[in-house]
């Protein structure tokens, strides 16, 4: 045998042999990392304001990860400019999963067609799990002479640019419905961004503003206190905890079917093995009776456990579908 051969097959078997090694060796290292993670205290950075439907849901699912996780978790909220604010924090920290976000779908999928921002949400936020889901409720101060939408689109329509609706933030879809709704209606509500919820919902109360879009959770309570009422729900099907309060679809606006997912964020670059066990942390966690309960009882609808691709590919179906709809309008970022 040719001594030159036989030396270029040893050395090929050991160049294996090391390469298998060392993946071998890398593979024990990654899941040492998520064996190991958390070593200390997680930071739950919410992109919202504190009492929003963001924070009280980051607070619902911060207890129960606790316990599994058995590290505390600091939920930190970090309202304003449409998310990038909360974004931002989660940008500048270490990336080794001990620093996360919640925030709503629309902060890939919509708030970039609408608001001129510094990062690209799509390449810089991973989805970890979805959290929540469910519709908006349009919502409006008691003293609106209108007891349903009809008429509240009537009232409208004699009253051409003199109604202004809240969002709880630019880029939202609680922005977003209101421009379908004008489209759609033939009416000209006039759009007013607000830092969250609960400033908007203030000033709806106040009527400083007459009507919102906003989430179930944070609307529900005033709702049933006779703070505010409702006029319709963007789910597709009414909403449990609103059982008399009709759809947009089926009073004749099937544009305005949409649902809004909150969801669990990392960056793309923390470690596979750690998103791996966040995720399945938080799926046990909603997977329990029980926080599935208060989730509901406090207007969440628990989310789907669809995995980050299939995440990945709804919101890049969402941001091209939102996307037709502004340059149908003539919508240009502010």
């Amino acid at each position: 045998m040719n001594p030159n051969r036989s030396n270029s097959i040893l050395a090929g078997r050991t160049t294996r042999r090391a390469l298998l090694a060392g993946a071998a060796l890398a593979s024990i290292g990654v899941s040492a990392h998520a064996q190991a993670w958390p070593t200390k205290q997680v930071r739950l950075i919410v992109a919202g304001p504190p009492g929003g439907s963001a924070d009280i849901l980051a607070r619902l699912v911060a207890d129960a990860l606790s316990h599994d996780l058995g590290q505390p978790i600091l939920v930190d909220a970090k309202p304003g400019a449409a998310g990038a604010i909360a974004v931002g924090e989660l940008l500048q920290a270490p990336r080794d999963g001990h620093t996360l976000m919640v925030g709503v779908n629309s902060l890939v999928s919509e708030i970039p067609h609408i608001v001129k921002l510094r990062f690209d949400m799509g390449k810089e936020l991973r989805p970890v799990a979805e959290l929540a889901r469910g519709g908006l409720v349009l919502v409006g101060n008691p003293s609106l002479p209108a007891k349903n939408l009809a008429e509240l689109i009537a009232y409208a329509k004699a009253n051409p640019g003199k109604l202004s609706y809240a969002s709880y933030s630019a880029g939202t879809l609680s922005h977003v419905l209101g421009l379908q709704l004008n489209q759609a209606a033939g009416i000209d509500l006039l759009h007013v961004g607000y830092k969250g919820s609960t400033p908007a919902l203030t000033d709806v109360m106040g009527n400083h503003i007459p009507l919102m879009f906003d989430g179930v959770a944070t609307s529900l309570p005033l709702i049933k206190a006779g703070k505010i009422k409702a006029f319709a729900v963007s789910s597709p099907k009414r909403v449990p905890q609103l059982p008399d309060v009709p759809t947009f679809h089926e009073l004749g606006y099937p544009q305005l079917d949409a649902l809004a997912w909150m969801g669990l964020w990392s960056t793309p670059d923390v470690p596979a093995a750690v998103q791996t066990r966040v995720r399945e942390a938080t799926l046990k966690a909603l997977a329990d009776p029980a926080l599935r309960a208060r989730m509901l009882e406090t207007g969440f609808e628990a989310g789907l456990p669809r995995s980050q691709d299939e995440m990945a590919k709804g919101l890049k179906a969402d941001y091209d579908r939102v996307g037709a709809v502004l340059a149908s309008i003539g919508f240009k970022p502010e």
